[in-house]
C-alpha cells in the first residue's frame, strides 16, 4: 500500500499536548515539513524562549536550545556566526517576540542576521492564562482587559510584519495563517520560503503564523478559527510584505 502521508522525520513520534484546537501542533508540522523537504535536517538548530512556544524542544527532531524570555534571536544570532553553516530558526510566540523580545527582533533583524524566525501570533498570552498581549485586538477581552483592549489606556496592536519589513536587513517578511486548508498551505509555502532564504544566505527572514487560542479566547476549537478569519484577518492582513 503507498503511504501518502506520514510524521516528518524532523518531528519526534510522540503525541503532542498543545490544548485542542490550538494551531500550534499544525504550525510545527509545517516546520518539520520545510526541514525534511529541504534536506537540512542534520544541521538545524532551534531555539524556543518561554511561553507556549518553549515546548518546542520536545517535538523537534533537532538539535534544541531554551532561551531566556525574549531572548531567542540574540540566542540565535549567537549560534549563528559561530557555526554559519548551520540553519538556526526562533519559534517565538507573540508575547514572547512582540513584547520582552522587541528589542532583540528588532535590531537582529535591522543587523540582518541570517536566521529564520516562525513568530506564532495568537494575540494574547497563552501559558499564562489569558493576558493582553502586544497583539491584542483593539475591544478584545483578556484576563487584563476585561472590558476590552482600550487604545486610550493600552494602546494600539503591533503590527510585526509591517514593522520589520521597512528595516534593510530584512529579506523576506510574510504573515500566513491556519484557520482552513488553503491557509495552511500558504502557510508551508511561507515558512519552506523564509528557511530557503536563510540557505541562500541572503538575510533575515521572518513568517508570521495567525493562530487560535480556544482556551483563553474561551471558545470552542471551530469558533476560535472563525475568529481568526473574521477577527484578526482584517487586523493583521496576509501576504507577503518584503521579499
Amino acid at each position: 500500500m503507498k503511504k501518502v502521508f506520514e510524521r516528518p522525520k524532523s518531528l519526534i513520534d510522540i503525541s503532542m499536548h498543545y490544548c485542542p484546537g490550538c494551531t500550534h501542533g499544525i504550525i510545527h508540522r509545517l516546520v518539520a515539513e520545510a526541514i525534511d523537504e529541504l534536506g537540512i535536517e542534520g544541521k538545524t538548530i532551534g531555539v524556543a524562549p518561554v511561553g507556549c512556544a518553549v515546548f518546542a524542544y520536545d517535538f523537534f527532531n533537532c538539535d534544541m536550545i531554551g532561551a531566556s524570555h525574549g531572548r531567542a534571536p540574540a540566542v540565535a544570532t549567537g549560534v549563528k556566526r559561530v557555526n554559519p553553516d548551520n540553519i538556526v530558526f526562533t519559534y517565538q510566540g507573540d508575547g514572547d517576540l512582540a513584547a520582552i523580545g522587541t528589542t532583540e527582533i528588532v535590531h537582529a533583524a535591522a543587523r540582518g542576521e541570517r536566521i529564520t524566525v516562525v513568530f506564532v501570533n495568537n494575540a494574547i498570552y497563552g501559558m499564562t492564562n489569558g493576558q493582553m498581549a502586544p497583539t491584542s485586538l483593539i475591544g478584545q477581552i483578556t484576563e487584563t482587559t476585561p472590558y476590552g483592549r482600550n487604545v486610550e489606556s493600552n494602546g494600539y496592536p503591533i503590527k510585526v510584519c509591517e514593522m520589520l519589513s521597512t528595516l534593510e536587513g530584512t529579506a523576506y517578511i510574510a504573515r500566513v495563517s491556519t484557520h482552513n486548508v488553503k491557509n495552511v498551505l500558504n502557510a508551508k509555502k511561507a515558512i519552506k520560503k523564509a528557511f530557503e532564504v536563510q540557505t541562500e544566505g541572503k538575510g533575515f527572514a521572518l513568517v508570521e503564523v495567525l493562530s487560535s487560542c480556544p482556551s483563553n479566547w474561551g471558545m470552542t476549537p471551530v469558533d476560535a478559527l472563525k475568529w481568526v478569519e473574521e477577527k484578526m484577518v482584517p487586523q493583521y492582513p496576509l501576504g507577503v510584505f518584503k521579499e
